[in-house]
């Protein structure tokens, strides 16, 4: 298992867009080329831990990105699973809470406009 300290040029990334039309919020989830996969599934509450419904396109460069709109006022736990057997966590999540498999999950928060 690789070391997720990733710097400014190679990070992980939320972005949250505040729809004013709708009660949703559009959110980009990006991991870095780093973790050198073939293929990246986002998991978590959104997709009701489906490992396979929910695939990352990869980018150019290596890095893998989706975009996903969520409803508004929730928190969100979610995972990305690489290669079908990694699990990495989002380090700039809102915050983390502890799973029953010894880890923390990432969460996303949609409660407030940053």
């Amino acid at each position: 298992m690789f070391a997720a300290n990733f710097t400014r040029d190679n990070p992980y990334m939320l972005k949250k867009q505040y729809l004013k039309s709708k009660a949703e919020v559009k959110v980009t989830f990006s991991l870095p080329a780093a973790v050198q996969g073939e293929t990246v599934f986002l998991v978590g509450d959104f997709n009701e831990w489906s490992e396979t419904t929910t695939p990352m396109k990869k980018q150019k460069d290596g890095s893998f990105s989706l975009t996903l709109n969520l409803e508004k006022g929730h928190e969100f736990q979610f995972r990305y699973l690489v290669n079908g057997t990694e699990w990495h966590n989002d380090w700039e999540a809102d915050k983390y809470f502890p799973n029953p498999y010894s880890g923390d999950n990432s969460v996303i928060a949609t409660t407030d406009e940053a």
